[in-house]
C-alpha cells in the first residue's frame, strides 16, 4: 500500500461518519495488515472495521443503520475501503 496515506483516508472516514450519524461513540479501526495479499489489499483498498453509537440507529433495523453507514462513506467504497465491518448500535443498546 505504498503512496497511501492510510491515516488520511482514516480521518476522512471519521469526519464522515461524524458529519452524517453524530456518533455519541465512534471507533475505526484499520485491519489491513490481517489482510496482507488478499486481493482487494492488493488494489489500494483498506479493511476497517468501525463501531457507531449514534442516535439515528433507534428504531431501525441493521440492514438500514448499515445503509446509513455506508452512504456516509460511498464514494470511497471500492476504491480506498475494500472492506468495511460494521457494528452499528443505537444508545439504547449499548
Amino acid at each position: 500500500m505504498s503512496g497511501i496515506n492510510t491515516d488520511d483516508r482514516m480521518e476522512r472516514m471519521r469526519s464522515r461518519f461524524q458529519a452524517a450519524l453524530a456518533p455519541l461513540e465512534l471507533t475505526l479501526d484499520d485491519d489491513s495488515a490481517l489482510h496482507a495479499g488478499h486481493a482487494g489489499a492488493a488494489s489500494g483498498g483498506g479493511h476497517y472495521n468501525v463501531r457507531i453509537v449514534s442516535l439515528q440507529f433507534e428504531g431501525l433495523k441493521l440492514v438500514t443503520r448499515h445503509r446509513l453507514v455506508y452512504d456516509s462513506v460511498h464514494d470511497m467504497m471500492h476504491k480506498e475501503i475494500h472492506a468495511l465491518a460494521i457494528t452499528a448500535l443505537a444508545p439504547s443498546e449499548v
